[in-house]
């Protein structure tokens, strides 16, 4: 936790520690919320909704279908030399400060393990009207229509098939103008610059504070054959943001509801009047606190939309306010 990694540093790492900890499910918001401290980028490990023999056209392992559901695990991952014990002193003293009882199991993982377990889980999925995520390694005959997007997000989180990342593409699909400038902050593995450059934007500038992200947001881009047009570095949210192309008309945030709060008092400076904002990773009993900060910096909220506990909002400048904060 010590060390700051760049971009090279990560792409050497072939051995991770997994950081498991395992909680009653009434715990699993307190428990996601530490780890979160951690990182972004965590592996939630749910299965009380799962009571169907299919998920994307293939069966459910059955070690899924028969797991304990009144139990939840939240896992994190970090390079072996990662500072993993101080990480792990951290968790037991931030847990027992808040009387949670958890247990915490550290595993040596091999990357290329890791990164192939999932796939098999990972299908061609249709988002919206047009979009369909593809993984690099399917096979998938296109319709007439279809916009295709490959992605092997490898480390970094986004496949197209969690609930926040889908709300956004779908919103992408009825916003992006071509030509549009678009901003990713949080952009994980470069699935919505990615979208948003196919739907037409002209310039699509990606950032994620985690290095591991951004290679493999550039290696998914320039895949993609976009290079020209979206490209993708390090940003601690608006830190490192290229201010030279605002105002952005698109700017997404699918990140988490206490990071978009934090981030409300700044964006304004990158958006004009015609700008929309596309926040998500919001679970809907947190929305309410998201959009009471950004109606006290000026927004208003343009549409809320929901899947299984989770929202997005389109979010435009309130002109009158940004006036008024000039005037002054």
């Amino acid at each position: 936790m010590d060390k700051d990694y760049t971009c090279e540093d990560w792409g050497e790492v072939a051995e991770w520690k997994q950081i498991k900890v395992t909680a009653k499910l009434e715990l699993l918001d307190e428990v996601t919320a530490v780890m979160n401290m951690i990182s972004n980028y965590l592996q939630i490990e749910d299965y009380s909704d799962i009571d169907l023999k299919t998920c994307y056209g293939d069966l459910i392992d059955e070690s899924i279908l028969n797991a304990d559901k009144t139990v939840a695990a939240v896992s994190v991952y970090l390079p072996a030399d990662g500072g993993v014990n101080d990480t792990v002193t951290f968790l037991r003293e931030r847990f027992d400060s808040l009387g949670i009882v958890a247990s915490i199991e550290i595993s040596g993982i091999n990357e290329e393990d890791w990164a192939n377990s999932w796939k098999a889980y990972y299908k061609p999925l249709r988002i919206g009207e047009r979009i369909v995520i593809v993984p690099a390694w399917e096979r998938y005959e296109a319709q007439a229509e279809d916009i295709i997007v490959r992605m092997d997000p490898g480390m970094a989180f986004g496949t197209g098939t969690h609930e926040t990342t889908r709300l956004v593409i779908g919103l992408l699909e009825k916003h992006v103008r071509a030509g549009d400038r678009v901003l990713d902050v949080g952009c994980g593995s470069g699935i919505l610059a990615i979208c948003a450059a196919k739907l037409g934007a002209g310039l699509c500038k990606a950032y994620d504070i985690d290095p591991v992200a951004v290679k493999v947001a550039r290696e998914n881009i320039k895949d993609s054959g976009l290079s020209d047009t979206v490209s993708c570095d390090v940003s601690d949210l608006l830190r490192q943001v290229d201010t030279h192309h605002a105002p952005y008309r698109i700017v997404c945030a699918n990140i988490v509801a206490d990071i978009i709060i934090r981030m409300t008092p700044d964006v304004g400076t990158l958006m004009d009047e015609s700008s929309v904002l596309l926040a998500s990773g919001i679970i809907t009993e947190r929305s309410e606190d998201v959009i009471a900060c950004f109606e006290a910096n000026g927004f208003r909220v343009a549409e809320k939309v929901e899947e299984n506990g989770w929202c997005a909002l389109v979010v435009k400048k309130d002109a009158s306010y940004f006036s008024f904060k000039k005037e002054k």
